[in-house]
């Protein structure tokens, strides 16, 4: 069974910088480096939304409100994905899910982490 572990979440005020960690567990690393990884971000009364994704060969996609200020990157050695974020303001306060999906396998094609808590306040 695969396992997504989100840390790094924080209460910072404007202007500061966070790094979100997702640590996958019950894998190999040769099959960590087959999934397409993902950071999504649900504010209270919200929907859930996309803020990042990596695939396996490293290509990135952002969501317009983050371009410029988040990054993210794998440490496919670490089955580690990171998402750096830079000039953070209020409205990105929310949880952070990490999420995983492969189509390789028949099981563990969508897998989510339990979330981890960013707000940003003055």
């Amino acid at each position: 069974q695969v396992q997504l572990v989100e840390s790094g979440g924080d209460l910072v005020q404007p202007g500061e910088s966070l790094r979100l960690s997702c640590a996958a567990s019950g894998i190999s690393g040769i099959i960590f480096r087959i999934y397409a990884m993902g950071w999504y971000r649900q504010a209270p009364g919200k929907q859930r939304e996309l803020v990042a994704r990596i695939t396996s060969g490293g290509s990135t996609t952002y969501a317009d409100a983050m371009m410029g200020r988040f990054t993210i990157s794998r440490d496919n050695a670490k089955n580690t994905v990171y998402l750096q974020m830079n000039s953070l303001k209020p409205e990105d306060t929310a949880v952070y899910y990490c999420n995983g999906n492969q189509y390789t396998y028949r099981t563990d094609r969508d897998v989510w982490g339990q979330g981890t808590q960013v707000t940003v306040s003055s």
